[in-house]
């Protein structure tokens, strides 16, 4: 049921298994997912191997049940941010200030991504890839979802299709964070989501420099 409390055996496993993970987390982090293996896990996590194998069949699952993991923390919190009773501009700004926020706050995570994703084995990346590829466009259906409804209040101009408003916002989040982690001090993020929202909100050619503004 919904709601109810899990029991108290259920609590226990559920506690487990998130010692694990962060533990592999950590592990991952500072040595990287091939220099490290189910013992050091085990170890860090203060558990017998025996116990750890209870919960993951091996590393290569253990990993990808941090990555999912990790997604659902983020979708969740994207979701709650965007669901709230607000005008579409409003819910692109809570988009960009909780994605950006749950970027930051997980950089060891999001650093082992980076970092595994082009060299993970064909074995993680068979089942895993699909599956963040299903999440990734889902995800944007929703952005979407709220490009199109300030459309259709006439809230926004139609410039494009709202899916690739959602593609070009999300890739613009992305690549400004990828800039600040890779150069903080030379690219700081920009703490105001209207910095990039505006990129969209006042668009870049001046109307007195486009000649088909004339006609």
């Amino acid at each position: 049921m919904e709601g109810q409390k899990l029991p108290r055996r259920e609590r226990e496993k559920l506690r487990q298994r998130q010692e694990m993970l962060a533990a592999a987390l950590d592990l991952f982090s500072q040595k990287g997912y091939h220099n490290v293996s189910m013992a050091e896990i085990a170890e860090k996590a203060e558990f017998a191997i025996g116990t750890l194998y209870k919960f993951f069949q091996n590393k290569e699952d253990l990993y990808k049940a941090l990555v999912l993991e990790q997604c659902d923390s983020f979708e969740d919190a994207i979701l709650q941010a965007i669901e709230q009773p607000e005008d579409e501009v409003e819910k692109l700004r809570n988009y960009v200030r909780t994605k950006t926020e749950r970027f930051r706050r997980n950089l060891p995570f999001v650093r082992l991504f980076l970092a595994e994703s082009r060299g993970a084995s064909f074995n993680i990346k068979a089942g895993l890839d699909e599956e963040l590829r299903k999440r990734y466009y889902n995800f944007l259906e929703r952005i979407a979802l709220i490009f199109d409804s300030g459309i259709k209040n006439r809230r926004f101009k139609k410039i494009a299709a709202p899916y690739y408003l959602a593609v070009a916002l999300d890739s613009a989040i992305d690549a400004s964070l990828l800039l600040w982690l890779d150069a903080p001090e030379r690219h700081p993020y920009p703490e105001d989501p209207d910095v990039i929202l505006d990129i969209f909100f006042k668009g870049l050619i001046e109307p007195c420099f486009c000649p088909w503004f004339a006609k």
